[in-house]
């Protein structure tokens, strides 16, 4: 399962629905949703370790810059200048209508993980919407900032990405690219923004399932494994970004969507 969620979680072909899909062939009678959360945190440092960088770039300049109009030393307006104080303040402008579409939406969306049929139909909606990507012309992806309402709708892509088999990093990043911007400014902002909604997810989730004993040792496999598999899948997709070769993976999802609802 951490080998799956490993793959899944960064390749655009909804690790949500192949956790669904996977739990149902081992046989479990009910959606291992704190399981899911764990493997997801595994998953997360992938991202943190990958985007160390700008991680790091984003905390300190954004620290400096809190600093700095706290003591009078700059203006707010000048917030422009600091291109990664606006890379976090559009995280953080994304992360609000994916937390709101979470918090209302939970419970309905939670029941989604007990219908493996509805996973496949949404595989399929994952392949047409990477194929989008193959009209979308180089010359159209320009925009090397983010904007306030590309990142409300990158964030509500991404609350929709809640529902088992919609790809989170493929609805995110090709939501990016439909708006303008540059592939891999698209993709950097997708994994980035998925920091937050993991988090988020799994404080929620956490909240209300406990631990026993012996859920540390398998918790523990998984959560290595997702995130050993997923730092390598996390650098196959950026490669495969920057070539513009998204849309490769939509017949895998039509394919797979198909013979889940067929068998």
């Amino acid at each position: 399962m951490g080998v799956v969620q490993g793959l899944t979680e960064f390749l655009p072909i909804s690790s949500s629905g192949h956790l669904v899909l996977f739990q149902n062939l081992f046989g479990f009678r009910e959606p291992q949703l704190m399981f899911d959360i764990i493997l997801h945190l595994g998953t997360l440092l992938a991202v943190c370790i990958f985007f160390r960088f700008d991680l790091i770039e984003m905390i300190k300049e954004t620290w400096h810059f809190s600093a700095d109009i706290f003591h009078g030393q700059e203006k707010l307006r000048s917030i422009d200048k600091r291109p990664y104080v606006m890379l976090t303040l559009w995280v953080i402008t994304a992360t609000i209508p994916t937390a709101l579409i979470g918090l209302v939406f939970r419970s309905p969306l939670e029941a989604l993980f007990n219908d493996v049929d509805r996973v496949g139909v949404m595989m399929i909606c994952t392949g047409l919407i990477l194929a989008v990507t193959m009209f979308i012309s180089t010359g159209y992806l320009r925009r090397r900032d983010v904007g306030l309402l590309t990142a409300l709708a990158v964030g509500i892509a991404q609350g929709l990405a809640i529902i088992p088999g919609i790809s989170r990093s493929g609805i995110t990043i090709v939501c990016g690219m439909v708006c303008g911007m540059e592939r891999e400014l698209s993709a950097r902002f997708s994994f980035l923004l998925s920091i937050p909604a993991i988090i988020g997810a799994a404080v929620l989730q956490l909240s209300f399932e406990g631990l026993s004993r012996s859920d540390i040792i398998p918790l523990s496999l998984g959560f290595i494994s997702s995130a050993i598999i997923g730092f390598i899948a996390l650098k196959i997709l950026m490669g495969v970004v920057r070539k513009g070769r998204l849309s490769y993976f939509a017949p895998y999802c039509w394919a797979l969507g198909l013979l889940i609802i067929i068998f």
